[in-house]
């Protein structure tokens, strides 16, 4: 992967000092730094180009859904992750509103942030299943409220995957159904077996299983093709 260009927006500057070491040996490349989203405008008004946003949302204030429906605007083009201690439905909304690409959990290891940005990059979004999956059914707004989310945050696509898998399906087949590549899939299945603890794919089955994740398979025979696979 070649190396991306990424504007770091963080109150925290040990956090960016901290996140910028843990990139080093990463594509991911720091190329300039921001306290809010004051200052970050004013770098991409001034000429600023990354190709990766990475910001941290203080309050899911009306002021700062402004600030990256802004930052959108003048970078169409750009990649936007939201990185943050708190899973907040209020947060998440107004991200998904200003277009961002992912929101991401800082307790991330930092395998799984690396594989994150890449999946990002590759143009998939990246959101936590639960959060994403209350704002889709309309439970909850732009006024959201924050709730307990487990942190296993599988996204839309993994869960889609695990499907698959319980199918018996072959990483081709599962490129072919959600039309991606199979590069693809196997960063998608290597992100899932790493955030659930698995070590293949009979385990993730099991854990989809376990965890009221169906496919058109059930029970034993799911587990069955996944392990055939």
């Amino acid at each position: 992967m070649d190396t991306v260009r990424a504007f770091l927006i963080d109150s925290n500057k040990l956090f960016r000092e901290g996140l910028k070491r843990l990139l080093d040996d990463s594509p991911f490349q720091i190329q300039a730094e921001a306290g809010n989203l004051r200052e970050a405008l004013s770098s991409v008004e001034n000429g600023l180009k990354p190709q990766l946003l990475l910001l941290d949302l203080q309050n899911g204030g009306d002021e700062e859904a402004e600030g990256m429906r802004r930052l959108r605007a003048l970078l169409p083009d750009t990649r936007m992750v939201i990185l943050t201690s708190d899973l907040c439905t209020r947060r998440l909304a107004n991200a998904l509103e200003a277009g961002a690409d992912g929101y991401l959990m800082k307790d991330l290891s930092s395998d799984a942030l690396a594989q994150s940005l890449k999946l990002v990059m590759m143009g998939e979004k990246v959101f936590p299943t639960h959060l994403a999956a209350l704002l889709i059914s309309g439970r909850v707004n732009g006024n959201g409220t924050e709730m307990p989310v487990s942190r296993k945050g599988l996204s839309q696509r993994e869960v889609q995957i695990l499907r698959c898998l319980l199918n018996g399906d072959s990483n081709k087949m599962i490129a072919n159904h959600l039309n991606i590549t199979e590069a693809t899939v196997k960063v998608h299945l290597k992100s899932l077996l790493r955030k659930i603890n698995a070590s293949n794919r009979t385990q993730a089955a099991i854990w989809a299983l376990n965890n009221g994740i169906g496919g058109e398979l059930a029970g034993a025979g799911a587990v069955a093709a996944a392990a055939n696979q």
